[in-house]
């Protein structure tokens, strides 16, 4: 057993719990607003037919491999003082974090979504159609369908957002108050810290908190996916 009392850095183990805490709030935030901003986006590609759909399910598709350092240079290069959003001073903060977690789980969320919506059989559409149903009705027919796979899609992009470490560490400037708390130090970044100065013990614990939260966000994904599989067939 670590002993953790002698291991950890000023602050005890409220430092571990300020860490988690941090991580949670910004990749969740960020995976809910990209939520909101995805999946209508989905049904509507999924939708409508329109030239250079094709395309555009490419370019998301290719979105999910975005590098994560990329993004968080270019995030940062916006909100700095020079940059075009300087003036609302978010370099290095929290909210800097979730327009870059932000970035990097929308095309996760997206194409995944994209994907459970056009596998809803068109009949589901006709249906629906020859009922009276209007557009909206129809759309919401279409998401009780696919929403196995959507939810499976907001776990996948909390799995990315979660394990994040190259761009939030570059937005976010891994801050730590003087008291052992974190501003905007994250479970991953905190990981990188303390392997770099040889605590490898409070590593090893960081990790395995990581690794808790990612086996449940998968673990939900799989139990999701094989609801939806039972559902389909009965």
């Amino acid at each position: 057993m670590i002993p953790l009392q002698v291991q950890l850095p000023d602050g005890g183990i409220a430092y571990i719990v300020s860490i988690v805490i941090v991580s949670l709030q910004v990749s969740l935030t960020a995976v809910g607003l990209s939520t909101l901003f995805s999946l209508p986006i989905a049904l509507l590609i999924g939708f409508v037919d329109f030239p250079g759909k094709r395309a555009l399910t490419a370019v998301i598709n290719t979105g999910m491999g975005f590098p994560s350092v990329v993004v968080g240079l270019v995030v940062l290069m916006m909100l700095s003082n020079s940059g075009p959003l300087g003036t609302f001073d978010l370099a290095f903060s929290p909210q800097a974090m979730i327009v870059s977690q932000f970035i990097l789980a929308t095309p996760v969320i997206m194409s995944i979504s994209l994907s459970s919506v056009e596998e809803v059989n068109q009949a589901v559409h006709d249906a629906a159609y020859a009922m009276g149903g209007t557009k909206a009705d129809i759309g919401l027919v279409v998401i009780k369908e696919a929403r196995y796979g959507i939810v499976t899609a907001v776990l996948a992009g909390f799995g990315r957002a979660i394990s994040e470490v190259g761009s939030i560490l570059i937005v976010g400037g891994n801050i730590v108050f003087s008291d052992g708390q974190s501003y905007t130090r994250t479970l991953t970044t905190a990981i990188t810290v303390e392997a770099r100065q040889g605590r490898y013990e409070i590593g090893l614990v960081l990790g395995a908190v990581l690794l808790v939260l990612v086996l449940v966000v998968n673990g939900l994904g799989s139990w999701i996916r094989g609801k939806g599989r039972h559902s389909g067939t009965s």
